[in-house]
């Protein structure tokens, strides 16, 4: 840190907002083992079960609330600022807690001395990378033609932080988690919404993916990654926290080889999102919305070689992290307590795509894809 540093403090008194979901549990988590006193921001008392009886002290305030913000933060050293909505509507709600709150966070941590803040963002705040390529913290927003609201929310909400800390002399350090993976800190809870496809494709209500890319990561190392950041990170830098780069396509197959679970996936080609909009727009039927096809088929693959060099970062191992988010997954299913589910478009897909499979409707396809070097179905 710039100035005296706060990290040789006995005890480290830090806020955490977000802690009620997945990465901001475990960012709580990593701060109490290091030793902080930590305070969490909640609204609804009764998801703060989520944190698995945490030694923390829990404070009622909403992010938006600058009031109620300041008095979160009041008598910290530090504020993690987590909280975020993985979503794309409703378009109005995304961009408050995306690009709003991290500038009110700054805000209130200026009004209140705290000089340090981490802010949670992505690597969909820095922006999809062009197709083959492996993308960096310094990389130039490219998300601003694709209309999508969560990358540019988040992206909007990175120059907001940064803009407020610079203006009020508060140290702000962004970190950009990719696409995480691994187990809440309640096991006992249903998959959030990155790990959704991985309980999807196992309860066999996944028909499809989209050739796309991502970097994949264990939530747990995205969380001791914030605590690094908020000691040795550069005021005004921000870095990414990834693990390993991969095709999703080759993500199932992972998932299907330490699982033994085995369905048929289509893969859909990339620039199939531009269809899907126009289908939407003729009130087409979708299994897959068309924001979620274009976010998919974007390269998400971004290096963590800053956070390595700079923080010490070190991600576990890929086929690590998919076996533990799997397992757990499974220990839900067997205990019954994912259900079967009713129908869904993503459900009736799956099982029609199944019954093709087994009537053997599937194969010209695969062989014509495979032929011409891109392979329609995963089994």
């Amino acid at each position: 840190m710039q100035g005296q540093s706060v990290f040789g403090a006995a005890s480290l008194r830090t806020c955490v907002t977000g802690t009620t979901g997945f990465v901001g549990g475990h960012v709580a988590r990593a701060a109490v083992d290091a030793g902080h006193a930590v305070r969490v921001t909640h609204r609804d008392p009764a998801r703060l079960a989520r944190l698995a009886g945490l030694d923390v002290e829990p404070v009622a305030a909403d992010i938006l609330d600058r009031a109620a913000m300041r008095r979160a933060v009041r008598g910290c050293d530090l504020l993690l600022h987590t909280a975020g909505l993985v979503a794309s509507r409703p378009v109005a709600r995304v961009r408050e807690i995306n690009a709003l709150a991290p500038r009110i966070a700054v805000e209130a941590a200026a009004a209140e001395g705290v000089g340090r803040v981490v802010v949670t963002s992505s690597v969909a705040g820095i922006g999809p990378v062009p197709r083959g390529e492996i993308g960096g913290e310094d990389d130039l927003y490219r998300g601003g033609g694709l209309g999508l609201a969560y990358p540019d929310a988040k992206h909007e909400g990175e120059l907001e932080a940064l803009a407020a800390g610079a203006r009020l002399g508060v140290e702000v350090v962004v970190v950009n988690p990719s696409y995480v993976l691994g187990v809440p800190l309640d096991r006992g809870q249903p998959g959030e919404t990155s790990t959704r496809i991985v309980g999807n494709y196992l309860r066999g209500r996944l028909p499809a993916v989209v050739d796309g890319g991502s970097t994949f990561v264990h939530v747990a190392d995205v969380a001791q990654g914030h605590l690094l950041a908020a000691e040795r990170g550069r005021a005004g830098e921000r870095y990414v926290l990834g693990g390993h780069s991969t095709t999703w396509p080759e993500l199932m197959r992972t998932v299907a080889r330490v699982s033994g679970v085995h369905h048929p996936l289509v893969v859909i080609p990339h620039g199939v999102g531009a269809l899907a909009r126009r289908a939407e727009e003729l009130r087409l039927p979708l299994a897959i919305s068309a924001e979620a096809m274009v976010l998919m088929e974007q390269n998400w693959c971004y290096s963590s070689v800053k956070a390595k060099r700079e923080l010490g970062y070190r991600p576990r191992p890929f086929v690590a992290t998919v076996r533990e988010t799997t397992d757990w997954y499974l220990e839900l299913i067997a205990a019954g307590v994912l259900g079967r589910g009713g129908p869904s478009p993503l459900s009736l897909g799956a099982a029609a795509l199944r019954l093709a499979d087994r009537l053997g409707a599937l194969g010209v396809a695969d062989a014509l894809g495979r032929q011409a070097g891109h392979p329609v179905v995963l089994r």
